[in-house]
């Protein structure tokens, strides 16, 4: 097999790896129960601030007593919680959520980051709303709560005359968790219910963001992770229960889920909601419902999916994070190149650049040992080429083929050559390039992160010619150049010669950080190989072209 030739094999699986796990690597889907669960009308505009609300005294309710007079405020008002991490606001008027913004991060247009989807509001419920089976005679979602606040804590209430409804949300000023409370009863009965988050989460300045965002739950009977997309509920919301350790919804790096506040069967609806794209027209945008129960208490953690801060609150939290088929490698690399980053040398960039070249290093016994292997194939290509002349004519079925495979195997065997020793060296670096890909891909240290003309290194870059992968494609000419490649016919060199352009349009489009580390790895490669061609001493002609079985001694 020439170099040319495992190159090629090798941009294949570079490409099967980045581009098709996809579409190989989904959860599997958990079984689904009949029950659908309907959502919630849509939510209206919030007005501005108004006078202190007012409330019909009522008794407490008893399971089984009277459902007290009507509990409501007088008009519509919005009010804001402020700590060191959120700015949060509420409307009274369903007691739901109408912004999240996250103080510490920003969004791809430099604006505070907004979890809510702005576009989704006038179309699908705002978050915590309320969900039922049975959808009531008067829906609370559109009542006008009554408000209590004590610094920050906020408490909710609503009742028609039948139905009661009671929210409370309690916040920590230096925390990503808060506690939530919700309570319904109808006729003095506790009628089970779910607190939504409908419309899409997180970011949503970056491309495509609906293809970042899922429900998530995490069932304890496997111990496992699933992820759901709107497809899930293109038909209809569909329902999904169990012994769950958490359950909500996420985009690529943060996440706002509910963690149960005492163990129980928890109940997760997904749904799909059509909402404006950047485009124009309508998205298909994911929603989750979350609860089940006449009383729900949770706490809920909405913020980064960072490994440190997720595992502070709950290690079956950092499954939210996925590293992808090579954990093993992936998860070790991030560890290493946040510790140097945070430690030595406080650039991703450089960061990148320094784990790269020791990578490389590592690897560069293989480099010499895939020359030796190629320098040997070259002073064997005379006998090679013997032995296919002889079998030329030789169709793929005929028995005779197995005797040109038999002969040329004991060629090799003969003179200690392994025929696909050439390619070592790329197989290895796959697991590296795909560890890369993840940790770009999953870890919230590198959302932003910039190195010199570069903005984000988990995105592609912003200059209308990027420039990474354009030098990307010089160095691997250089490469292909400088790399001896014995016994390939020159039309074949050829067509081999447009290979980088295929690799640098393959990198065009993915995140920064990776084509930085892809080409780092390129130019050390290219300085090792001109060491290695420098000490090397050049292969001897062959003189007898005959196969080496009908040689006379």
């Amino acid at each position: 097999m020439s170099m040319e030739t495992r190159l090629l094999l090798a941009f294949l699986l570079m490409g099967l790896v980045l581009f098709g796990t996809q579409y190989f690597y989904k959860p599997p889907p958990a079984a689904k129960p009949p029950a659908k669960t309907q959502g919630s009308p849509a939510q209206t505009n919030t007005a501005p601030d108004a006078p202190p609300v007012r409330k019909t005294p009522a008794p407490e309710v008893t399971e089984g007593a009277e459902v007290p007079g009507q509990i409501h405020a007088d008009r519509e008002e919005t009010l804001a919680i402020d700590t060191d991490y959120y700015h949060v606001e509420f409307s009274n008027k369903g007691a739901v959520v109408r912004s999240w913004i996250l103080k510490a991060y920003k969004d791809h247009n430099g604006k505070p980051l907004e979890l809510v989807n702005p576009q989704a509001l006038e179309r699908a419920p705002a978050p915590f709303s309320l969900a039922f089976r049975n959808a009531p005679a008067n829906d609370p979602n559109s009542g006008l709560f009554m408000v209590k606040r004590a610094g920050n804590e906020v408490e909710f209430e609503y009742s028609d005359g039948r139905m009661r409804v009671k929210k409370s949300f309690a916040f920590q000023q230096k925390s990503y968790l808060v506690a939530v409370r919700s309570e319904v009863t109808e006729n003095g009965a506790l009628a089970p219910h779910t607190l939504e988050w409908r419309g899409g989460f997180g970011d949503q300045s970056i491309s495509n963001a609906a293809s970042t965002e899922h429900a998530v739950y995490y069932d304890q009977s496997n111990s496992k992770l699933y992820e759901k997309d709107a497809k899930e509920a293109k038909n209809g919301p569909v329902s999904f229960s169990g012994q769950f350790s958490f359950a909500g919804i996420e985009d690529q790096f943060f996440a706002g889920v509910f963690l149960p506040e005492k163990p129980g069967p928890m109940e997760i609806t997904v749904y799909s909601d059509a909402a404006p794209a950047a485009g124009g027209g309508d998205q298909p945008r994911v929603g989750a419902a979350v609860g089940g129960d006449g009383v729900n208490a949770f706490s809920l953690f909405v913020g980064p999916k960072d490994t440190d801060l997720l595992g502070r609150v709950d290690k079956k939290l950092e499954s939210l994070i996925d590293w992808g088929w090579f954990e093993i490698i992936a998860k070790p690399l991030f560890l290493v190149m946040n510790w140097t980053a945070d430690h030595w040398i406080h650039n991703w960039g450089w960061t990148i650049i320094l784990v790269t070249v020791v990578i490389t290093m590592a690897l560069f016994p293989l480099r010499i040992s895939s020359m030796k292997s190629a320098r040997k194939m070259q002073r064997l290509q005379p006998q090679i080429k013997a032995i296919n002349e002889k079998y030329k004519n030789v169709k793929l079925n005929d028995p005779r083929k197995q005797e040109q495979n038999e002969e040329l195997m004991a060629l090799y065997k003969r003179e200690g050559v392994n025929p696909v020793g050439g390619c070592l060296p790329m197989l290895i670096q796959l697991p590296f390039l795909y560890a890369f890909y993840r940790v770009l891909a999953v870890s919230i240290s590198l959302r932003g992160a910039g190195w010199l003309w570069v903005h984000d290194l988990s995105q592609p870059e912003t200059l209308p010619i990027r420039m990474l992968p354009v030098i990307l494609i010089i160095t691997q000419f250089l490469t292909q150049k400088m790399t001896p490649a014995p016994g390939v016919d020159p039309s074949q060199q050829k067509m081999m010669m447009f290979m980088p352009l295929v690799l640098g349009y393959m990198f065009y489009f993915l995140p920064s950080g990776l084509v930085l580390y892809y080409l780092t790895s390129n130019l050390v490669g290219i300085l090792q190989q001109w060491m290695l061609n420098r000490g090397a001493t050049p292969a001897p002609a062959a003189v007898d072209a005959k196969p080496a079985a009908k040689r006379k001694k």
